[in-house]
């Protein structure tokens, strides 16, 4: 059984600790069109065991993990909610898509009846149709002071990100060119964005008092910042990455975020302060990276020039590298980042796949399959999807 998560935020001596949260897209199996079904789905997730968190669209679910202290305590975690959540989304006729964003418009009730999400509904209007499912990885530390100075370091590293995980090429039935259309989605909100550059925990808090001050956000869990201080947990929350593609490529991400994170405490620690990047060539890298994703080009934020994603991709391994080998993780990344870059990351595959196949449900299809792609269920066999698991 998959345990009701653990606060996902906690600092320990060495490394930090970290947790990852996933939402998923739920979609008509025949049909391809997105599921209002989130209710149901979590239902059934609590009959069999796991915690399926309900998201602003009625076709979202959200898993969370408890915390650990480094990736490898995850991994069981990661590979089972994909599975266990597949297994509930099957039993109310649904099939569960790790994708960024649906592959067609859901209809105009989609948004979830709670009180929150109706109010954010009548402030933002048409904003919160967009449907966006992300990857949020928490990771813990000491204080809000630090996790500032953390904020700054990891700023330059945001659009590589983004490009690495970026798996939402399709919306509304058509390929958007984009490799993260849930970027672009995403971007539409007053408060989405890369972070600026922050002084102190006080600037920081400032920024979010004027956001409140002039209703850009309901409430600071509204500040949605691409990396982020938790309102409600000792952790910094990245949260510029599309859900990824599969649970081997998230696992990725996060031990890359990981490290991310800990390489800024070293530096902190060194007294090293983080490289002041322009806000407006920030905004540009990423828009570049939601673009392109992994498969053209990336802004080389120092030089100011665009070079191949992949070059900044292996950069970000070399830069994480030797915090990766003191957590025993530097080979798994490293056979796993190598294998992204030959074999093509979310949105990668589905351009290859709708441009061989030319239908978008044979891209739903396989965005399904490779939803729990090496995963089990809690009764130890793969999980099906589609008609046939009905």
């Amino acid at each position: 059984m998959v345990e009701r998560p653990a606060p996902l935020g906690h600092f320990t001596a060495g490394a930090p600790t970290l947790g990852v949260e996933e939402e998923f897209l739920l979609s008509d199996p025949h049909t391809g069109r997105p599921s209002l079904r989130n209710t149901e789905v979590a239902a059934a997730g609590q009959e069999l065991g796991i915690d399926l968190q309900l998201e602003l669209s009625r076709c979202q679910v959200e898993t969370s993990t408890s915390i650990g202290s480094h990736i490898r305590d995850l991994r069981d975690q990661l590979c089972e909610s994909r599975a266990v959540a597949a297994d509930a989304a099957a039993h109310t006729g649904c099939q569960l898509l790790a994708v960024g964003t649906s592959m067609y418009d859901p209809p105009p009730d989609s948004i979830t009846a709670t009180p929150r999400y109706q109010q954010m509904a009548e402030q933002f209007g048409a904003l919160t149709t967009g449907v966006m499912c992300g990857c949020h990885v928490h990771v813990g530390v000491e204080d809000r002071e630090q996790g500032v100075q953390v904020i700054n370091h990891l700023r330059p590293w945001l659009p590589t990100l983004l490009a690495l995980t970026a798996n939402s090429p399709i919306s509304a039935g058509v390929d958007t060119g984009y490799a993260s259309w849930r970027h672009i989605l995403f971007g539409r909100w007053p408060s989405s964005g890369p972070p600026p550059y922050f002084e102190s925990a006080n600037d920081y808090d400032d920024a979010v008092a004027t956001m409140l001050e002039t209703a850009v956000i309901l409430d600071p869990h509204m500040v949605y910042w691409y990396v982020r201080l938790s309102d409600h947990l000792p952790t910094v929350e990245i949260r510029i990455s599309d859900v990824p593609a599969t649970v081997e490529e998230t696992m990725t991400f996060a031990a890359l975020v990981h490290a991310l994170v800990t390489t800024a405490m070293q530096a902190i620690s060194r007294g090293e302060s983080a490289p002041i990047v322009d806000q407006d060539v920030l905004h540009a890298a990423c828009w570049r990276a939601a673009r392109d994703g992994l498969s053209g080009r990336g802004l080389d934020i120092d030089r100011k020039h665009l070079v191949p994603a992949r070059h900044l991709a292996r950069r970000l391994l070399a830069h994480t590298g030797p915090v990766l080998a003191e957590l025993g993780e530097l080979e798994q990344v490293t056979a796993s980042l190598a294998s992204v870059l030959h074999h093509g990351n979310g949105a990668i595959v589905q351009h290859r796949t709708l441009a061989r196949r030319g239908k978008v449900a044979d891209v739903i299809d396989v965005a399904a399959r490779r939803t729990f792609e090496g995963c089990v269920s809690q009764k130890g066999v793969v999980v099906k999807s589609g008609p046939s698991a009905q």
